[in-house]
């Protein structure tokens, strides 16, 4: 089975409310879907969230990368879900001069290679879920229901307050709370938290690379009472040398994100003693094999590893990540499929926001496992433009 034609779409889509940490604020998204279609007329689809303060990349960047991709001499023809597997694990952009890392592209390669996953997924009959059995089977699973986290952008005061109380009411196990953000009192606000949340809830900090060595020593020191499981990102990725010391210093539980985005990343992280956990998301780690490769990485060195999301993501990498989440062990946290209650257009024909406590139930059936109304996808979209076919 061949591809018959690739088309990409770049869309904005508003949030219901602005998002808003140390590294950005945000209104709305903009972001690549991938339609794949198959010569038998079956369709996949994909998505990525280009960063340009994570990856690099702008919604133009990805777009040309794609553009610029040689897709005839890469898609070949498939005879089975195993050859599929084979050949969309090898796909590969083009190489961005400087981009030593590997990883500027991702977000384009995660759309590109979800909605080929996603079309063969659904010829073949085989879900994405039962990848990690076959390329990863020592962290394979099969849950039929995951746990999301919360995450607590800039409240502070008494609004976060009340928003700690609600979550505990709503029973959420783990939150997530952004820190380092201009004007807000980090100390502070991690204590109302804890006051608040109660002593069950789980607590980590994510610094979005706000902090330095000196500001971050300080915050631990006043909150070392608060039971913090981890810190993310807490210094820039250009600082990263440091968190070798930071850790030891502290005693601090470290997870990489920004500087956790592809192979190499991960290697130089355990090679520097960089970190104890990794933050994978699909579309800043290349996609759904990519970060599997990744996760297998860091269950052989002794590095853990949680499943992330991109700020507005719709119902594509929604699906995506719950199908990750249910089929790969050991993810110490979960974030994401906040459909509903972040994104205007989740352009999904079945709701996959989670419900109370964070839970969600498995997804079955070929390829994501959900539909996407296309009448809802034209709406949002700024640039449609067949890439292949």
């Amino acid at each position: 089975m061949r591809v018959r034609s690739v088309v990409m779409y770049c869309v904005r889509i508003p949030l219901r409310r602005e998002i808003r940490h140390a590294s950005h604020v945000r209104l709305h998204t903009d972001s690549l879907i991938v339609r794949v279609t198959l010569a038998n007329g079956v369709v996949g689809y994909g998505e990525g969230l280009p960063r340009d303060y994570v990856t690099g990349e702008t919604l133009d960047i990805s777009a040309e990368l794609l553009r610029k991709t040689d897709l005839k001499g890469q898609l070949g023809k498939v005879a089975d879900w195993d050859q599929a597997l084979l050949l969309i694990g090898r796909l590969k952009l083009p190489e961005v001069p400087g981009d030593d890392r590997k990883c500027v592209g991702n977000a384009a390669r995660c759309a590109l290679e979800i909605a080929l996953l996603d079309a063969y997924g659904r010829h073949f009959g085989q879900s994405l879920g039962s990848i990690a059995a076959k390329l990863a089977p020592e962290l394979a699973q099969n849950q039929s229901e995951v746990r999301y986290g919360i995450v607590i952008t800039s409240s502070s005061g008494w609004k976060l307050g009340i928003k700690a109380f609600g979550y505990r009411l709503y029973g959420f196990r783990q939150a997530k709370l952004k820190v380092g953000i201009e004007g807000k009192d980090d100390v502070s606000r991690i204590a109302t938290l804890r006051r608040w949340g109660g002593e069950q809830l789980g607590i980590r900090l994510d610094a979005n690379e706000a902090w330095t060595t000196e500001v971050g020593r300080e915050i631990l020191e006043k909150t070392k009472t608060y039971g913090i499981q981890w810190v993310e990102q807490p210094l820039p990725h250009e600082n990263c040398a440091e968190l070798f010391d930071f850790r030891r210093e502290t005693g601090a539980a470290i997870m990489l994100d920004e500087s956790l985005c592809s192979m190499e990343d991960a290697k130089r992280a355990v090679a520097g003693g960089w970190c104890d956990l990794f933050n994978l998301r699909l579309s800043k780690c290349g996609g759904f094999l990519p970060s599997l490769a990744l996760a297998r990485f860091a269950h052989q060195n002794g590095i853990s590893y949680q499943l992330g999301c991109q700020v507005g993501e719709t119902a594509i990498l929604s699906a995506a990540g719950r199908l990750f989440a249910q089929s790969v062990s050991g993810l110490k946290a979960l974030e994401g499929s906040y459909d509903r209650h972040l994104v205007t257009e989740a352009l999904g024909k079945r709701d996959l926001t989670f419900g109370r406590g964070g839970l969600a139930p498995a997804l079955s059936g070929p390829g994501l496992g959900v539909d996407i109304r296309e009448d809802d996808l034209v709406r949002v979209t700024q640039l449609k433009e067949t890439i292949l076919g």
